[in-house]
C-alpha cells in the first residue's frame, strides 16, 4: 500500500492535555539525535508543535493547510527547524476550513497519504503526525496516511475509558481504509510516582493490554512543562532533567519495536 522505507507514525488521543505534542516534539528530536531524518507533520489547528519548536506564526506563509489542499508539496513547505536533522510543516488556524472544503471530495480521507508518498517525503526515515485532540477528518486522514498510531495516556482516572474508544477508532479505520494501520505502542504520560491512582492506572493499561504499553513512563516534570514557552524541545532545554531523558528512553524503544517488526 505505501511506497518507500519512511515509516509514518501517528501520534494520537482524541483527549486533549495528555501530553501529545509534547510526544510529538520530544520523540522526533529524540529520534533525530540519533541521526534519523525526521518530519513531523503538525496536523492541529492549534500548531502547538510548530511554536514548540521555535516556528513562528509569522513565519508559516506555507502550512498543513496547503500540504492538505494540495496546493504545494512537502518540498516547498516543510521548514528545518533549530534541531538538526527534524523539519516540520507547520500548522495554522487555516486547517480548522480543511474539512468543509474537502467533506464533498471522494479523496477527502486521503489528501495526507497522497502527499506522503512524494520523493520528498521519502527523504525522512521517520514521519510523525500530530493529531488535533478529537476524532475529525484531519485525524482520519493521519490514521489512514500511518503505518501506526503511537497513543500518549494520562495517568488519570479516566484513561481507560478513553482508551477504549480509541481502539475502536484504529479498529474502524483499519476496517475501512487502512488495512495495515497497527498500534505502534501505548506510552504512559504525566506519570506521579507518589500518586498511588498513578501507580495504579499503570498496572491496570499493562494488564489490559500487555506488551503494546511502553515500559518508559514519561513523568511530570516542570521542565518539560516549560520548555515550549521558550520554542524548545525539553531535550534541547534541559537534556538532564527527568523528561528528557524518559523520551530518549522511548525513543530507544520505539527503534527496537522497528527492528523486531522488520525480523518478523
Amino acid at each position: 500500500m505505501f511506497g518507500g522505507k519512511n515509516r509514518i507514525i501517528t501520534i494520537a488521543n482524541q483527549k486533549g492535555g495528555v501530553g501529545k505534542t509534547t510526544t510529538a516534539i520530544n520523540l522526533a528530536t529524540a529520534l533525530a539525535a540519533i541521526g534519523e531524518h525526521v518530519l513531523i507533520v503538525d496536523l492541529d489547528p492549534q500548531g502547538n508543535a510548530s511554536t514548540g519548536l521555535g516556528i513562528q506564526r509569522r513565519d508559516r506563509n506555507l502550512s498543513s493547510y496547503e500540504l492538505m489542499m494540495g496546493s504545494h508539496g512537502i518540498g516547498e513547505i516543510a521548514q528545518q527547524t533549530a534541531v538538526p536533522n527534524l523539519s516540520i510543516i507547520p500548522s495554522t488556524m487555516d486547517l480548522l476550513g480543511v474539512e468543509m472544503e474537502i467533506s464533498q471530495e471522494p479523496d477527502r480521507v486521503f489528501r495526507l497519504r497522497k502527499a506522503l508518498v512524494s520523493p520528498a517525503a521519502m527523504e525522512y526515515s521517520y514521519v510523525l503526525v500530530d493529531c488535533p485532540p478529537s476524532f475529525n477528518l484531519l485525524t482520519m486522514n493521519a490514521m489512514a496516511a500511518a503505518h501506526s498510531v503511537l497513543v500518549p495516556l494520562q495517568c488519570e482516572f479516566f484513561a481507560l475509558e478513553g482508551l477504549s474508544q480509541l481502539l475502536e477508532t484504529v479498529d474502524q479505520i483499519r476496517r475501512t481504509v487502512n488495512p495495515s494501520l497497527d498500534i505502534q505502542g501505548i506510552v504512559l504520560t504525566m506519570f506521579d510516582s507518589r500518586n498511588n491512582l498513578a501507580q495504579q492506572v499503570v498496572s491496570d493499561v499493562r494488564t489490559h493490554l500487555g506488551d503494546k504499553v511502553y515500559h518508559t513512563l514519561i513523568p511530570r516534570n516542570v521542565r518539560v512543562s516549560e520548555a515550549p514557552s521558550y520554542g524548545k524541545p525539553a531535550i534541547l532545554y534541559d537534556l538532564k532533567c527527568a523528561g528528557s531523558q524518559a523520551y530518549l528512553q522511548l525513543a530507544s524503544e520505539v527503534i527496537q519495536r522497528e527492528r523486531q517488526r522488520k525480523a518478523a
